[in-house]
């Protein structure tokens, strides 16, 4: 049967549909490695600025019948990422349910954009779901689309993880951490290379593309290059480069907002990394080298790549070593990207969300 694990999940909720509804308590459905978590710790410290509040993590892949009961009896239900159960489980009218999506903007398509099978499964999900937060009404359009959704539910209140760019943060002691444990000297400037994961598997290992020899030569006295991979891309990768000190792999860096406030320009091709970065008013280039390819054959984008992306677009290793040397940045560009990504970027995400679930969009 179609979704039946889902399906299990409505079940077991089903037993605890007549649970009281405690109106302090919060819950947070998350998985095992909690993942995305960012969103959930910032809304959560913002709940306890108001109050005494009761705080659940339900991880979803951990079958527990107190956690479920726990889930039944909560006033406020967050979610970061999809959870198909969702569709078969029946909520109390006291439940609000609230999606806060663990990505700014609207990037690649996703979710019932491109995936029609989906569709069914995604409505019976919004229809229990009372809120989605976006970070613009610009993109109310494309997230209605891809989670099957209301225009209704879905508020452009902001992004909580994007409230860390507001917090007083050691950019010095981030940096020296980082070249203590590189082992990369202090004076040099941070090149953070952080390319997504492709289908076509041949398009994966960035270094038979980019031309670290030369990179080096021409721009290794002044950047280190830290590399992040995508994690499904470590099932394809290969790394041929023997020498050392050519580049830092920064992929188990735990947090990929410290990587960005100490990094002075990003690389990058499709990854929607590229719309948080820019929102730092940091300079980033697209390395596409298969981006014809991509375009025809992977999920597509909201918008068009090649005018809209907010940096040059280059397709080899002597073009973006030219871009980085001579410094070939529009910053105008990267305004109006972020313009038509977020409607305020203020720190005040987490506050905002939490003000409009108290009072109920009054």
């Amino acid at each position: 049967m179609l979704y039946l694990k889902h399906r299990v999940y409505g079940l077991i909720f089903k037993l605890f549909k007549y649970t009281h509804v405690e109106k302090n308590r919060v819950s947070f459905i998350i998985d095992s490695r909690e993942s995305f978590k960012g969103n959930l710790d910032y809304i959560k410290k913002e709940f306890e600025k108001r109050g005494d509040f009761e705080f659940h993590f339900f991880y979803k892949d951990k079958l527990s019948f107190k956690s479920f009961k726990m889930l039944a009896g909560s006033r406020y239900i967050f979610l970061n990422d999809n959870f198909f159960p969702l569709a078969f489980m029946n909520f109390n009218a006291k439940n609000i349910i609230v999606q806060l999506w663990h990505a700014p903007g609207a990037s690649k398509k996703f979710g019932g954009s491109v995936d029609i099978k989906s569709r069914d499964i995604l409505r019976k999900i919004s229809e229990k779901t009372d809120y989605l937060i976006v970070t613009s009404k610009n993109i109310i359009g494309y997230y209605g689309e891809a989670f099957q959704m209301s225009k209704t539910k879905i508020k452009p209140l902001g992004l909580p993880r994007m409230d860390y760019y507001f917090e007083n943060h050691d950019l010095n002691k981030l940096k020296e951490d980082f070249c203590t444990r590189y082992d990369v000297s202090p004076d040099k400037k941070i090149i953070l290379y952080a390319p997504t994961f492709r289908d076509e598997e041949k398009y994966n290992n960035v270094f038979d593309y980019l031309e670290l020899n030369r990179f080096n030569e021409e721009l290794g006295d002044e950047y280190v290059l830290a590399l992040r991979l995508h994690p499904k891309i470590r099932n394809f990768y290969r790394d041929d480069i023997s020498s050392e000190g050519k580049y830092v792999d920064v992929s188990s860096w735990e947090s990929e907002q410290e990587l960005m406030l100490i990094s002075d320009i990003l690389i990058t091709d499709y990854s929607s990394i590229m719309i948080e970065y820019s929102a730092l008013n940091k300079p980033t280039v697209f390395f596409t080298y298969d981006l014809d390819e991509y375009l025809a054959n992977e999920r597509g984008f909201y918008y068009d790549f090649k005018t809209t992306v907010p940096g040059p677009i280059v397709y080899t290793s002597d073009d973006l070593i030219d871009i980085i040397k001579n410094n070939k940045f529009d910053r105008s560009k990267i305004s109006d990207f972020v313009k038509s990504q977020f409607d305020e970027i203020d720190g005040h995400s987490s506050e905002r969300i939490v003000d409009y679930l108290l009072n109920r969009g009054r």
